[in-house]
């Protein structure tokens, strides 16, 4: 169609040219066209310019009226317009992946054949310390230095994940990683962190060990006493010894039967919504605990009582009894005779509520206070069983107390006494109107 035009243009021309040379001179007829082929020549190159500059930058409008040149700009810039949306629709899709990839809660790291790192999302920088672009072509293998996770690496192929412990930040976390390939010689690993996760089912291993170590104390008791009693003929055992016997066989019972309360309460407080706060009567919940312990004590200790009897509290009864109650007998347990032990029930400025117990006993050393919500977490074995403790008092103590927004509190110092705290929000009081 170009040429068709240009030939078309020409040929009307030259008729100009040749009228004008029989209205005037031969030479006026030559000078037409030639002015008007030069006329031609210089608009379009004026406008090759033209479309020149606009191909300089096609992401522009192209330049309008361009004379032949709009048969290739115009197709041209449709083409570039297409294959721009193309390409943003592209780049919008790997963003996409790209913070989708971000946005997992394992960590994503991207190797070649040779395990050199191509990407890695901010989780894979956190679990094994990467750092992009920095670490962009180092080789995997050099950094992660696990002699387990290189042989794994290395083998044929990885059907099952491997648990490697790497030591990050001066922490040591548990990693569950797993190879895979995908594309042409490439290399995925997934990191999972599973720290917590071991530390639950290290903790459950204890747990399960602990029970039964608590149980099979009294039980051994218990079934050495009924094996004598049996083998023994009924007139050879003296009625004062029987009677030992049985209550030293009652005694184990009753551990057994205290230390299964004490996991039902537990299993309770961990598995349980539990019911919708109501107003607890502290002053007669503490009354109730104050002769439970002064019961115990049997007028070993000089007990004193700060208690406000107009501060309540909005919670369940039950467990607040059960918390309050643990703090006050471990006091009285580990506290020797003729020891202070002072119970404070008050609010603060802040109308926080709390309940102290502070004592003159044994106190604990620093290293152990952190575990001591542990359950069955003893700092003296032999003393604790020896008072008659179950070990899991201050684990329910500290259930108890997350249920209820408050937090527990321990200070002691060894040969000083201890002093724990029950601090409730003041969301949590209520004061007596009465």
């Amino acid at each position: 169609m170009v040429w068709l035009r240009t030939l078309l243009w020409c040929a009307l021309w030259a008729a100009v040219g040749l009228l004008a040379g029989d209205l005037f001179t031969p030479a006026i007829g030559w000078a037409v066209p030639c002015l008007a082929f030069f006329a031609m020549l210089v608009w379009r190159n004026h406008s090759l310019s033209r479309v020149t500059r606009w191909a300089q930058d096609p992401t522009t409008a192209p330049p309008a009226d361009v004379g032949a040149w709009d048969d290739v700009v115009a197709p041209l810039y449709r083409y570039l317009r297409m294959q721009s949306r193309v390409l943003q629709e592209s780049h919008d899709a790997l963003q996409n992946m790209v913070a989708g990839a971000q946005a997992l809660p394992d960590g994503v790291v991207t190797l070649n054949n040779e395990f050199q790192i191509d990407w890695c999302n901010r989780m894979a920088m956190r679990h094994l310390g990467l750092r992009l672009p920095y670490d962009r072509g180092s080789k995997l293998l050099n950094l992660v230095r696990s002699p387990d996770f290189v042989a794994y690496a290395q083998s044929a192929d990885w059907p099952e994940p491997i648990l490697v412990r790497l030591s990050n930040s001066g922490q040591e976390r548990v990693m569950m990683m797993q190879m895979a390939r995908y594309g042409q010689n490439q290399h995925l690993l997934i990191s999972r962190d599973v720290t917590q996760i071991e530390k639950l089912e290290t903790t459950r291993r204890d747990f399960v060990a602990n029970v039964s170590h608590e149980l099979r104390t009294p039980l051994t008791v218990l079934t050495g006493f009924l094996e004598t009693l049996r083998d023994m003929p009924q007139d050879a055992v003296p009625a004062e010894q029987r009677e030992q016997y049985i209550g030293m066989m009652y005694e184990q019972a009753q551990r057994m039967q205290a230390i299964v309360e004490d996991l039902l309460t537990l299993s309770t407080l961990e598995s349980s919504p539990g019911a919708g706060p109501a107003v607890v009567n502290m002053s007669e919940l503490l009354q109730r605990a104050r002769q439970q312990a002064e019961a115990l004590s049997n007028g070993r200790h000089v007990f004193e009582w700060h208690i406000d009897e107009d501060l309540d509290l909005l919670g369940n009864a039950s467990e607040l009894t059960s918390a309050v109650s643990n703090l006050l007998t471990n006091a009285v347990r580990y506290t020797p005779d003729g020891g202070q032990i002072r119970v404070y029930w008050e609010t603060d400025a802040q109308g926080m509520a709390h309940y102290r117990v502070q004592d003159t006993g044994i106190g604990i050393a620093a290293r152990h206070i952190p575990r001591l919500t542990e359950r069955f977490y003893r700092v003296d074995r032999g003393r604790s069983r020896a008072v008659g403790g179950t070990g899991l008092g201050l684990a329910i103590t500290k259930h108890v107390a997350m249920r209820h927004d408050a937090t527990l509190g321990i200070e002691s110092e060894p040969g000083k006494g201890s002093t724990f705290s029950l601090d409730f929000p003041s969301e949590r009081v209520s004061r007596d109107q009465a």
